[in-house]
């Protein structure tokens, strides 16, 4: 080994007295950044900075469920740690086929009665995590302007799946069209009828297609987002409207039930229940969709 190459390694004094500072500079270094907080969004919702945001896609229906997300997603789900990917769904079958199929990671378009049903019907362990607004079922005509102008033996459309099917039929017996039995419940089929004093006509369509049967039924009873898609206004053009008291009939963001606390989740629930949503929906659809928050 050729010792003219090694290098001197002995310290003097002022050498270690240098280190000795390095090192204590350093400690109070870390000391400070140790104590300085990782900043949080204004909703304080989001992870440490610098962390890469949650990526969530959302079925919807167009309206009003699609223009709420995206109210959300332009103007909360930044700040909170989330991006969102909306897909619109113009049925009631699909979005929940795809939550099964891991195709998107959250749904907002039924309300919990339905949500319950198809659970049960087609196997699938779903839950609603959070309660976003109601949109009142309404008794809607082109062919006359009161309930008191409907003919006997009139035709009577009203929504196919269970659940809102039986909610079209308490519709009808508020305003007097027709007596139910007793003991039917919030699923009540036509067979439930028990007095129907105008023999009315009533067929059950596909919920979709409700709005397009008004030309060729008496009166429809029409779900208020497929209202406002048929740009309907409930508040001025519905013969009859539920109200929005004790209703049980809030629509829902459901997920998975084991993704239910995923933090992505849980962060867009609380944006869906947050008091810009309640200021949007209020401002937008004006007693046509309410906040059920």
């Amino acid at each position: 080994m050729n010792t003219r190459h090694l290098i001197n390694t002995r310290q003097t004094p002022a050498t270690r007295v240098s280190a000795r500072l390095l090192t204590a500079l350093l400690a109070v270094s870390l000391l400070l950044g140790a104590c300085t907080a990782a900043p949080q969004s204004p909703a304080g919702q989001s992870g440490a900075a610098g962390s890469e945001p949650i990526q969530l896609t959302v079925g919807a229906s167009p309206v009003p469920h699609g223009d709420i997300l995206r109210f959300v997603q332009d103007n909360l789900a930044a700040d909170a740690g989330i991006v969102l990917t909306i897909v619109e769904f113009t049925d009631y079958v699909q979005p929940n086929l795809a939550l099964r199929d891991g195709t998107i990671d959250a749904n907002f378009f039924q309300h919990r009665p339905y949500m319950e049903d198809f659970a049960a019907e087609h196997g699938i362990d779903m839950v609603a995590v959070a309660d976003v607004h109601i949109e009142p079922l309404g008794i809607y005509s082109r062919k006359i302007d009161s309930l008191d102008a409907i003919p006997d033996n009139a035709v009577v459309s009203i929504p196919n799946d269970s659940t809102n099917s039986g909610r079209a039929l308490r519709l009808l017996e508020a305003n007097g069209l027709i007596r139910l039995s007793d003991e039917a419940g919030i699923t009540a089929t036509v067979r439930d009828i028990v007095d129907n004093p105008k023999n009315l006509d009533i067929r059950e369509l596909e919920a979709a297609q409700l709005a397009r049967s008004l030309d060729d039924v008496t009166i429809a009873v029409i779900n208020g987002n497929y209202a406002l898609q048929a740009d309907l206004v409930p508040g001025e053009d519905a013969l009859a409207l539920e109200t929005g008291v004790d209703n049980p009939y809030a629509n829902v963001l459901t997920v998975l039930t084991e993704r239910q606390n995923d933090e992505g989740i849980q962060i867009l629930a609380r944006l869906l229940t947050s008091p810009e949503v309640k200021q949007f929906i209020e401002e937008n659809y004006q007693g046509s969709v309410i906040p059920a928050f």
